[in-house]
């Protein structure tokens, strides 16, 4: 279950509620689903096509707000012509009693967080399964010119069937259109979940397809080690770890692991974008003959690139953040001795 289709938290935005069997936007509402800051999620039922959907009802302030409007419009339109079979459809999106509203396919499964809160870190080769699916997803996307964003296990949706396992990768909420001004979320707000953000959405720097490489490369990390990839009391800390420590080391979880996941998820979370893999699938592509104890073609050379001005404002400003945090428990520790 998504971010999106979460149990209500106390400090959720109040939506407005559609109980069981009212009607909204063609659909019949069955049961809520769940909720996140935008809005809330139903299970409900189209009409015209007797079809069971996720319709995902967005919260009445952001509705209202026009700026909000139009770009929730824009950017759904462009999330729905994103077609892949490991990519949430989009089926329907717009406005009703002044609620904006969008349709998706209803994906018979849970998340990925809650797979390995449930079972722990899976087996290497059902990971790199997974990640296959959702890097194709990923680069479909990319290839419309659309970047994720936020791409975290909770947004990973996983389905069994005949043929196995699917993976999905759904809320497309805060993605936005390379080289677009503007997106569902302010340029001011800080976009993507702490624990899977690239360090050019930390550092503020613009943020293409390799962003969301980099997310996935931690989304694998949790996966095969059943831990986020920085693990930090703060989130404070975990953005100075995701601009600045060393990648993580999966084998340094799970020690069965080959030490070629190790370069494989480096290379996937490198600090430059420019050092990281061009394109979802090949991280994937890499994953799996790293698990499966093939060899791998070694990483190009780097392209050397130059932090801006901004960029080591940005990094200083984090570096003085923990620097005063050290030392005030410097200072603790101190007077505990004495």
């Amino acid at each position: 279950m998504s971010d999106a289709t979460r149990a209500p938290g106390p400090g959720d935005a109040d939506p407005g509620e559609l109980r069981p069997g009212r009607q909204f936007a063609g659909h019949v509402i069955e049961a809520e689903i769940g909720r996140g800051g935008m809005g809330v999620v139903y299970r409900a039922r189209n009409v015209a096509l007797e079809r069971e959907r996720a319709l995902k009802v967005i919260a009445p302030a952001l509705s209202a707000d026009p700026g909000f409007r139009e770009r929730f419009r824009r950017e759904s339109r462009l999330a729905a012509q994103v077609e892949h079979p490991n990519v949430v459809p989009v089926h329907d999106a717009g406005e009703e009693e002044g609620r904006l509203y969008i349709a998706m396919r209803l994906v018979d499964g849970e998340d990925l967080r809650a797979t390995v809160e449930r079972e722990g870190a899976l087996q290497p080769a059902r990971v790199a399964a997974l990640i296959a699916g959702v890097a194709e997803g990923l680069d479909a996307a990319h290839d419309r010119g659309l970047v994720h964003r936020d791409v975290k296990p909770s947004n990973i949706l996983i389905e069994s069937g005949r043929a196995g396992e699917r993976a999905f990768l759904t809320d497309f909420g805060i993605s936005r259109s390379v080289g677009s001004d503007s997106s569902l979320t302010s340029a001011k707000v800080f976009l993507g979940s702490v624990d899977y953000v690239a360090p050019e959405q930390v550092e503020g720097e613009a943020v293409d397809s390799r962003a969301d490489v980099y997310a996935l490369g931690g989304v694998a990390y949790f996966a095969l080690t059943g831990q986020p990839p920085y693990r930090r009391d703060t989130d404070l800390a975990k953005l100075f770890a995701h601009a600045n420590a060393v990648p993580p080391r999966p084998s340094d979880a799970a020690a069965e692991l080959p030490a070629a996941v190790d370069d494989v998820i480096a290379r996937a979370m490198a600090k430059k974008p420019g050092e990281r893999y061009a394109a979802a699938r090949d991280f994937a592509s890499d994953l799996r003959a790293a698990v499966g104890g093939e060899p791998i073609a070694p990483a190009p050379k780097p392209v050397p690139a130059e932090r801006s001005e901004a960029t080591t404002s940005r990094i200083g400003l984090l570096r003085r953040h923990m620097g005063i945090a050290a030392a005030a428990g410097a200072l603790v520790l101190a007077g505990a001795a004495a």
